[in-house]
């Protein structure tokens, strides 16, 4: 009886069932854990270490990772039947798809950085290539870039920023948080780059002069803009006649979850919408296609692009003033 209570007193905590929620469809380090639960990792870790005690979660060694997953036990038997049945019926819970929809994303991340990920799984010779990297594909396509001016708009912690400063003259960060630039100059000061110039500013505001950049990136950032049409026309403001503008973001989804999470003021955009957005700003020879998507993944990468003509900046101002 005191084990059955122990047990179930283990299973009365809505952290440690989320937990096993995950792991009961995909093995996961503390890493990956901490991403999908959005959880300290020392709490992670924690909750890992009672679950393992009572035998509900194995731990296994793979490529200097820890994994953990559903023991053995925990595949059938009465436990195993009911907690199944719990998962289904909570699956349209929004806490839940919040947690499926950042496992879809982890599980992404981990493919296009297999070579750091490679399981028994992925070891076939038909999957694995050694030294496949998709950062080595995107900075090899860098060296056949020129010397261009880029800005990178809504820059964040600095990654896209620092890939471009690889093989761009110069680049213009721009985000509106101090503490996110902060990190992002750490981490390149870390990474031995010296040509970015980092400002604080709104998109829909750019703290730059008119034709300043040859590119500008809006990469995951327009659907954190309160005006996402004023953001793209600041874009194409500070963009050189000839220059180009290009925007990666999702495509319109539900999950309603990102708003409280993440900040996100809209859920994404229509294909059609961005390219009337990009189109109405002056810019000519707009493309708008699927950058990354993921079966089961609720999140849909749009990448968009155009070319500034010598009339878009009229265009522009007409639309800012609206």
């Amino acid at each position: 009886m005191k084990q059955v209570s122990a047990l179930y007193r283990l299973l009365g905590d809505e952290a440690r069932l989320r937990l096993l929620r995950v792991l009961a469809a995909e093995r996961l380090n503390v890493t990956e854990l901490t991403g999908v639960l959005g959880l300290a990792q020392s709490g992670v870790s924690r909750h890992l270490g009672l679950l393992k005690d009572a035998g509900l979660v194995a731990e296994e060694r793979d490529g200097g990772f820890s994994y953990y997953r559903l023991a053995s036990a925990m595949h059938d038997g009465t436990l195993a039947a009911v907690l199944r049945q719990q998962f289904e019926a909570a699956a349209h819970d929004p806490a839940v798809r919040a947690d499926q929809a950042r496992l879809q994303e982890v599980l992404r991340l981990r493919k296009e950085n297999f070579d750091a990920h490679a399981g028994p799984d992925t070891r076939d010779a038909k999957q694995l290539v050694p030294g496949r990297s998709w950062a080595a594909w995107s900075r090899a396509l860098g060296l056949l870039m020129p010397e261009l001016k880029v800005a990178d708009l809504g820059c964040g912690e600095g990654y896209l920023t620092i890939e471009a400063a690889r093989w761009a003259r110069r680049v213009i960060a721009v985000d509106r948080s101090t503490a996110v630039l902060d990190r992002a100059k750490a981490l390149a000061r870390r990474r031995r780059i010296a040509n970015v110039i980092w400002k604080k500013g709104e998109l829909e505001k750019l703290p730059m002069r008119d034709g300043a950049v040859d590119v500008a990136m809006l990469s995951q950032a327009l659907h954190h803009a309160q005006n996402p049409a004023r953001a793209v026309a600041e874009a194409v403001r500070v963009t050189a006649p000839g220059g180009r503008v290009l925007v990666l973001d999702l495509r319109r989804h539900q999950e309603e979850w990102v708003r409280a999470k993440l900040g996100d003021r809209r859920l994404g955009f229509d294909d059609a919408e961005l390219e009337r957005m990009l189109v109405a700003c002056g810019l000519k020879d707009v493309k708008v296609g699927v950058g990354a998507r993921k079966a089961g993944d609720p999140f849909t990468v749009l990448i968009a692009g155009g070319t500034k003509t010598d009339t878009a900046t009229k265009t522009r101002r007409q639309e800012a003033s609206r």
